[in-house]
């Protein structure tokens, strides 16, 4: 079921150029899934937590590194793609995953059918972003222009008080 879940992103991650970052990749969905089916893509896989790195080391494909830090420690507007799946709610996910990729590209989010688009539109256009449309399960956000200063906020604050 994960397989296939992160596998159907790979239609709308391939629209977007560039290198794609996992950010919260955890147990490596869907990032290890997707640099299978895109080898010509460079993944990094970005996770906070050392043993989950240990795990992700031992299982990422060649086209994949892995970076243990925090979303919010990165360097901003240089990715292609930011994926996220079961990482925050939609609001929180974006404040973590736009600021990483470069005008042009886009964030790439897992969602459920309950998930907020008025609260996600409203982060989006605060870190210079626009939602567009998207096949089921999905929220993708352009990026339209640099990350706006402030952005990204010191760790934990996205978490504790959301933009939205």
């Amino acid at each position: 079921m994960l397989l296939d879940d992160s596998l159907r992103g790979a239609d709308v991650v391939a629209r977007f150029d560039g290198p794609v970052v996992d950010v919260g990749s955890g147990g490596g969905a869907p990032g290890i899934p997707l640099a299978h089916v895109l080898p010509e893509r460079e993944f990094l896989l970005l996770e906070a937590q050392r043993r989950k790195c240990a795990f992700l080391e031992r299982w990422s494909p060649a086209n994949a590194r892995v970076v243990c830090g925090r979303a919010e420690e990165q360097p901003t507007d240089e990715m292609g793609v930011a994926v996220a799946k079961a990482l925050a709610p939609p609001p929180v996910a974006l404040e973590w995953c736009l600021p990483l990729v470069r005008p042009g590209g886009a964030a790439v989010l897992w969602v459920g059918p309950t998930a907020d688009l008025a609260a996600a539109a409203s982060v989006a256009r605060r870190l210079a972003g626009d939602l567009e449309s998207a096949p089921t399960g999905f929220l993708v956000v352009r990026k339209t222009g640099e990350t706006p200063p402030g952005f990204p906020r010191r760790p934990g604050i996205a978490r504790k008080r959301p933009l939205a």
